[in-house]
């Protein structure tokens, strides 16, 4: 007869006002568990709501006759009672799904459980954080709530979502995170030290309306749209004008999206890394850390270039798991501005080029064309294949990092640091075989920015393959730790560790075609 395991011993009370979590088959670690605003299912699940709603709507709008007929054969009562049982329901859920929600800070990652059927733990390790974003949708706003999402290095679905939180508990925890992450351990019982921050960009209402307004898209559209109307006119029907409404309304989506997703952008720099705000429903605040941003892009449409307005795009590790929507917005570190806004939205991210003379070097980059002792451009054979560009496409090799500057009717410059280089790559087709030319490519994370030049020498493209992984791999051995905030940590600060516990870098490799 075997004997009869003694029962595990209770787990420790939580602290006054929170709760412990309950087990997920793992044993209790000892953490401080922590419940979510009480109204989190309802910020969530309105979407369900309003879906409901409309589809609703819309079956009264296509039959009204058979839709008052069938509402006025319905006792009132029952009707009553319908509403009453199903926002019973709805609470009921709402309350057991927010009492299974908990969220909870450790040492080495932040954890959360949820699920009622499908019970589900995640959690985010603070050496692999990429970004922590404050999202505040138009409900949540309303309730004075706001949502903590942490990106961390770990593909699709890596992301952890903690909310929704009071504004102020949100900031607060934010402000705890990002000190771990950067190196700085809090007393307990102490608030983490929040850094000052540097406003460097703002971006006007009025300059995002203008570019949006010159964009080539909207003209071309303009342009079809006049098309159609003369074609109405003289066909003596409105049919070619009611065929561009769906169009009309897409294409008025798309700017409403940038202007409402891009509106009041401020942008600004801190000891624990870049911060972005924008939004008008949804708001955004946006904390990315030194040292997550892989490629920069620096961009100029062909109607933009009267104004010598720029718009600044990167590429940050994490954000392969958010949606397409608000990747965009994400990933953007300056909608609109002029050359000097550009060019410090680029410091923000890297403010020394090591350079002696940075602005000539980036004024040739932004605007210049043909080779010189800086840049290494195409040669002459190139223009059979890239007839209109072949003389701005080449690069520049900086001491911190490599200058690809390509485009003619859209200008765009993108600079990599040396130690954000992940793999290299060159290509040849037949046709640039026969005409002696090759293609190169910098592979960094998932994101808006493709570094790579078209048509190169074949010497030239090869040089830079193998001086570029040397150059990477050297910058990775030399790179300083990632603890930024350690200058920053004051009395409350209990210790602060000396030994980063940071993402192992992948070594470059290069893979020539």
């Amino acid at each position: 007869m075997s004997a009869v395991p003694p029962p595990p011993p209770p787990a420790p009370a939580a602290p006054s006002g929170e709760t412990a979590a309950p087990p997920l088959g793992v044993p209790d670690d000892g953490l401080d568990w922590r419940r979510m605003h009480p109204v989190t299912p309802v910020v969530r699940g309105w979407g369900v709501i309003v879906v409901l709603f409309l589809v609703g709507f819309n079956q009264v709008a296509t039959d009204v006759e058979g839709a008052g007929e069938v509402v006025s054969s319905v006792n009132p009562l029952w009707f009553v009672g319908g509403l009453a049982f199903f926002a019973l329901v709805v609470f009921l859920y709402s309350a057991l799904a927010w009492r299974m929600m908990r969220y909870a800070v450790g040492a080495e990652a932040v954890h959360l459980r949820q699920g009622i059927v499908f019970r589900q733990q995640r959690q985010a390790r603070l050496d692999r954080l990429q970004a922590v974003d404050i999202v505040q949708p138009l409900v949540a706003r309303i309730f004075g709530l706001a949502e903590l999402r942490l990106e961390v290095a770990g593909g699709a679905d890596s992301a952890v979502k903690v909310g929704f939180l009071k504004i102020g508990d949100a900031e607060t925890l934010r402000a705890e995170l990002l000190a771990r992450a950067a190196g700085v351990t809090v007393a307990e019982g102490e608030a983490a030290p929040v850094a000052p921050e540097e406003q460097v960009i703002q971006v006007e209402p009025g300059m995002l309306v203008g570019s949006l307004l010159r964009t080539g898209a909207l003209l071309a559209f303009l342009a079809i749209l006049v098309g159609l109307g003369v074609a109405a006119v003289l066909a003596h029907t409105a049919a070619p004008l009611l065929s561009a409404i769906p169009g009309l309304i897409g294409f008025g989506s798309y700017l409403a999206q940038r202007f409402v997703g891009e509106y009041g952008f401020v942008g600004a720099v801190s000891p624990d890394g870049i911060r972005l705000r924008r939004g008008l429903l949804e708001t955004r605040s946006q904390t990315i850390p030194p040292g997550r941003v892989q490629a920069i892009r620096l961009s100029q449409p062909l109607l933009w270039r009267r104004k010598d307005w720029w718009r600044v795009e990167v590429n940050v590790a994490g954000y392969g798991s958010i949606t397409a929507d608000a990747k965009s917005s994400s990933q953007v570190l300056l909608p609109v501005g002029d050359r000097r806004a550009a060019l410090d939205a680029l410091w923000l991210v890297l403010p020394d080029l090591g350079l002696t003379d940075a602005l000539a070097v980036l004024d040739e980059a932004l605007v210049g064309s043909g080779p010189s002792e800086t840049f290494t451009t195409s040669p002459r054979s190139a223009r059979i294949l890239d007839p209109l560009t072949w003389r701005r496409n080449g690069f520049a090799v900086a001491p911190r990092a490599l200058l690809l500057r390509q485009g003619r009717l859209v200008r765009q410059l993108v600079v990599v640091p040396h130690e954000r280089t992940q793999s290299l790559g060159v290509e040849q087709g037949p046709l640039q075989r026969r005409l002696g030319v090759a293609s190169f490519a910098l592979h960094t994370t998932v994101g808006p920015v493709t570094p790579q030049i078209a048509h190169l020498a074949e010497a030239d493209a090869a040089r830079l393959l193998a001086e570029q992984d040397e150059r990477a791999r050297t910058a990775r051995n030399s790179e300083g730790p990632e603890l930024w905030m350690r200058q920053i940590a004051t009395e409350p600060v209990a210790e602060v560790v000396t030994e980063p516990v940071t993402e192992p870098a992948a070594e470059p490799t290069g893979d020539g075609a």
